[in-house]
């Protein structure tokens, strides 16, 4: 079975303003808030798709499009295009280690606002690959509880001290880690094994600042792995995701559903 898709019917848009940036916000749903950033190349149907799926079990889900054509296809030469541009822009500094990102600061006051109007604990936040690590930044703010990193790969590892950065600056790793302490605050990592754009050195760091409070899902994408899947795997909860019981993209989605609700409900 193939990973599912959507379009953006349902979804409501709108400008928001902080930080100094502009975006619009795709919403839709009931319930306690989840801010969706989307992967490369933007919203595309996968991501639009999990959004659903998050509408499904009860989430209202805040979307910005940070980049790309709301509603393209994930594969289009536009993707290359859109790349390009995310890797120069100084709001995701996609090279930088230790690095304090602009859009962090943008995603904070998002996050605060859909907590506003939303019911639950506080909100959930979801970044994908380019946006992985932004989940994780995002949890500075006290209104975030619920921080899932799916394959976050910023800063692109092409170093060893990139490979080892967990994406955010000290400054904002300190103030998770005393969340984590005092607070009980809680963060899921998922990576396929074999994603060199998402390397283990990324999980052991936030691990090791972390401990326990880094639940780490890691997929088996080894040749000759059960499952079937390509060591090339990389997203998790979009494109890999087959709706077969047991299937690991699969259950990793379940758990992703299930993290958020014992977190937010």
């Amino acid at each position: 079975m193939a990973a599912l898709e959507a379009d953006l019917t349902g979804w409501s848009a709108g400008p928001f303003t902080a930080a100094g940036f502009t975006y619009d916000v795709y919403r839709k749903g009931d319930g306690p808030g989840v801010v969706l950033i989307p992967e490369m190349p933007g919203l595309h149907p996968g991501v639009l798709a999990l959004g659903n799926h998050l509408v499904d079990n009860g989430f209202t889900v805040a979307a910005p499009s940070l980049f790309g054509t709301p509603g393209a296809s994930a594969i289009s030469p536009a993707m290359v295009t859109t790349l390009a541009r995310g890797c120069v822009a100084r709001e995701f500094a996609a090279f930088a280690t230790n690095a304090d990102r602009p859009v962090a600061r943008y995603l904070r006051a998002l996050a605060r606002d859909l907590n506003e109007r939303t019911p639950g604990k506080g909100v959930g936040v979801i970044g994908q690959c380019f946006t992985g690590g932004f989940a994780l930044a995002a949890a500075v703010d006290d209104s975030v509880l619920a921080p899932v990193l799916s394959q976050p790969s910023l800063p692109f590892p092409l170093t060893p001290s990139q490979r080892r950065d967990p994406g955010v600056s000290e400054g904002e790793l300190r103030i998770v880690e005393q969340r984590a302490a005092n607070d009980g605050l809680c963060a899921l990592g998922l990576r396929f094994s074999e994603d060199r754009m998402v390397p283990a050195a990324r999980f052991r760091t936030l691990k090791e600042r972390l401990g326990d409070a880094f639940e780490v899902i890691e997929i088996n994408s080894k040749r000759g792995n059960p499952h079937g899947i390509s060591p090339l795997a990389h997203s998790v909860l979009t494109d890999q995701v087959r709706e077969v019981d047991g299937h690991p993209a699969y259950e990793a989605r379940k758990r992703v559903v299930e993290f958020l609700t014992q977190r937010l409900f």
